[in-house]
């Protein structure tokens, strides 16, 4: 299969990890390295396209700042050495890409942001909103509240659910190694680079190895773990190194890595997962100029619901039916079933009048909506 090339993807998101980001000698961030990043980022944000950050180096910077103990730190010493690092991390990354008149919105997520229907929602919205006000998302997990039973472990994970939670078209983990091998490079001098996987098989999940940093939680296997995630949700996946500079030039000049192809497109595989994944809380019924709307592509707004059924809390999926009762399609609802019923009939400037509230001025919005064919249901 031929690999993709750079310069045909809109949105990217880019995992920079820890050991690459913070020389852990002089515990301090690599700065010459981190400006020539700064540099591709800005070169493909220049282009028009969306770039989103995911970034460790929160706990690394904290326990320099701090002076900590090389060595394993407990729970409670990791959440306060991530409390002063990403202080740190958050200036760091926006003076670098400020120098290049660019804007940065850092957010942090747990793992439940990303489990949670609502919380899911309201950070896919955030994103959404830095981007189209052109600025860079600086994504971290929340290393100050995250417990071990419910932290993402490593950044590539987090990196692969951001991915698909921004519908993302390529994701980009930059390592301290260009790629996936077919034998681990440091024992096998023979070992060869496999550029392109076509698919995730149980033969390439036997190629992972360990992590290889004391800064770093992930590894080959983690990667290999955040492809899976990725490319089954539509999302496009590359392993390149990050020891080089300008790593993202050496990307789009043809430079080693390995890509990870997926079939589908994010919006395909969102829409299939609202379709048949998500169990429906209630049903919404429309009229006959919000059904001849919807089949056109637009979102469903309140004026087109004239009957609100079920127990539905903002961001469930729900059933939308026409006048005559066939199903039209699925979505994730913008408000709850209380909330719903309200302003059903309404024009959309009447919604912040009844709920005392600025709100969404959709019901669903067409990313979030599933629409089957005239007469059938979604496919699931």
């Amino acid at each position: 299969m031929k690999r993709p090339a750079l310069k045909n993807f809109r949105r990217i998101v880019v995992k920079v990890g820890s050991s690459l980001l913070v020389d852990s000698d002089a515990g301090e961030v690599r700065a010459k390295w981190l400006s020539a990043l700064v540099a591709d980022i800005a070169k493909l944000h220049g282009e028009g396209r969306d770039v989103l950050v995911v970034s460790s180096g929160s706990i690394a910077l904290g326990r320099s700042r701090l002076k900590l103990p090389r060595g394993p730190l407990k729970l409670e010493e990791s959440q306060g050495a991530a409390a002063v690092g990403q202080i740190a991390l958050a200036r760091i990354w926006s003076e670098v890409l400020g120098a290049h008149g660019i804007g940065a919105g850092q957010i942090l997520v747990t793992l439940q942001d990303t489990e949670e229907r609502r919380r899911y929602l309201n950070a896919r919205s955030t994103i959404a909103k830095l981007l189209e006000w052109r600025a860079v998302p600086v994504i971290n997990e929340n290393d100050t509240v995250a417990t071990n039973e419910i932290r993402y472990g490593d950044n590539d994970r987090l990196a692969a659910r951001v991915a698909t939670m921004a519908s993302a078209d390529l994701l980009i983990l930059l390592s301290d190694i260009d790629g996936l091998y077919d034998a681990p490079p440091g024992a096998n001098p023979n070992a060869k680079l496999i550029p392109i996987v076509e698919s995730v098989t149980s033969e390439i999940e036997g190629m992972a190895g360990a992590a290889e940093s004391e800064l770093s939680r992930g590894g080959m296997f983690t990667k290999i773990e955040a492809a899976k995630i990725a490319t089954t949700s539509g999302t496009h996946m590359l392993i390149a190194s990050g020891k080089i500079e300008h790593p993202l030039q050496a990307i789009a000049d043809g430079g080693r890595c390995t890509w990870f192809l997926t079939p589908a497109n994010p919006v395909t595989a969102r829409k299939r997962w609202i379709a048949g994944s998500l169990e429906p809380k209630g049903t919404l019924t429309i009229d006959a100029g919000a059904v001849a709307a919807l089949r056109a592509g637009k979102s469903l707004l309140p004026a087109g619901v004239i009957r609100i059924d079920g127990h539905f809390a903002r961001g469930d999926a729900v059933v939308v039916r026409g006048p005559d009762t066939h199903e039209v399609g699925r979505g994730l609802v913008a408000y709850d079933a209380e909330d719903a019923e309200k302003i059903k009939g309404r024009s959309s400037p009447d919604v912040m009048a009844i709920l005392g509230i600025s709100g969404r001025a959709e019901m669903i919005h067409r990313d979030d909506l599933v629409v089957g064919p005239a007469g059938t249901v979604p496919v699931k």
